[in-house]
């Protein structure tokens, strides 16, 4: 940490005479240097080490340096995305926060987002390296649409939080109110929206909170006093835990919807109009018990890469792919993998191999109809 620690830390934060005034790669590796960390960039994005790679009791937060932000404006923004995503955004009310995924022709998943919608705009979060590429390939469906797709990943920075007192500093330190797990509050370019929380026996509630860019160092100055940091690595875990996929690099087109339990977390909306890939992921809907589910456990050494292979005991032969995975900061880690359902009813499934032990998802699936 170096000499003086985190009180250190935040007085030098407090009165740098120029904060960042974008969040790109070089201003990402200088916060990071502020505040005592360094940019790990991995499989997953350019996450910032900082802190323990273990989750610690009470509030604690992190930068999120893999999440990047797309914007979308114009008087027909919603008309726009509710024809694309696989959610209901038309009537996506201010102060609603929703999941959804972006679908090729086939049904396949190229992206999931967090959404919501300010006065201005609606904001989604992505994984930050496949930002620049999806508004580049969404903005090819506005044709004559009046609507604007931008990535906003360097004009903002992101931030994970968990627990009230972490919320209740960031609600401070911008004008927000503390919303609920699907709300959210926006004041002044700045946002606080709700998160599944993190699942045990006092389940923690947890936030994303997205800042202008040059408010990156006011906002973890406040967060830091009130909670305590972790690398973004430990904040992915909490991902893993709440059993919410995200889509990286690696996994780009590999899942239907439902084989990530996308629909059991309120991400796919049956009643809605097309959207690309709408008749693959209804068909998988209404055509008979699903041969495919995404499953949380527990592994010893290194996480396994996005995309990579799961192998049931019966043979060489993939069962399924790691979705999301994180370290536990004791020397194993957690997982979200995709597989067959009959693999993992026959038996043991390996990830690198490695064997996997099972967890419990913190949501019921619901029935496939």
């Amino acid at each position: 940490m170096g000499a003086g620690g985190w009180p250190a830390i935040i007085r030098r934060m407090s009165t740098s005479p120029t904060p960042p005034v974008s969040w790109s790669a070089d201003a990402v590796e200088r916060f990071a240097r502020d505040v005592g960390g360094s940019v790990r960039a991995d499989a997953w994005g350019p996450a910032i080490a900082l802190g323990a790679d273990a989750l610690p009791d009470g509030p604690f937060a992190a930068p999120l340096s893999d999440l990047g932000l797309l914007a979308v404006t114009g008087e027909e923004a919603a008309k726009f995305l509710h024809a694309q995503l696989t959610n209901d955004v038309e009537h996506l009310d201010a102060g609603v926060v929703r999941w959804a995924g972006w679908c090729t022709a086939k049904g396949r998943l190229l992206s999931t987002f967090r959404y919501w919608r300010d006065a201005s705009a609606i904001l989604l979060t992505v994984s930050r390296p496949l930002a620049a590429a999806q508004a580049k390939r969404l903005s090819m469906f506005v044709l004559r649409t009046k609507a604007k797709v931008a990535d906003a990943s360097d004009a903002h920075a992101v931030f994970g939080l968990a627990g009230e007192p972490a919320a209740q500093a960031a609600a401070r330190a911008f004008g927000l109110a503390v919303p609920g797990a699907d709300a959210s509050t926006s004041a002044g370019g700045a946002h606080l929206a709700g998160l599944p929380p993190l699942p045990g026996a006092a389940p923690l509630s947890r936030w994303l909170l997205v800042v202008p860019a040059d408010a990156a160092g006011r906002a973890w100055t406040s967060l830091a006093a009130a909670a305590t940091p972790v690398s973004g690595a430990a904040w992915r875990r909490t991902e893993v835990l709440a059993g919410i996929p995200r889509i990286v690099p690696g996994t780009v087109e590999l899942f239907v919807p439902q084989m990530l339990n996308f629909e059991s977390v309120d991400g796919v909306n049956f009643r809605k109009g097309c959207y690309p890939g709408q008749e693959v992921v209804a068909r998988s809907q209404y055509l008979g018990k699903l041969k495919r589910r995404m499953f949380v456990a527990h592994g010893d050494g290194a996480p396994p890469e996005p995309g990579s292979d799961v192998v049931s005991a019966a043979g060489d032969e993939p069962c399924g792919q790691v979705v999301l995975a994180a370290p536990d900061g004791a020397g194993g880690f957690d997982v979200l993998f995709e597989s067959q359902v009959a693999a993992v009813e026959a038996g043991t499934v390996f990830a690198g191999g490695r064997p996997l032990a099972l967890g419990a998802l913190p949501y019921a699936l619901k029935a496939i109809d």
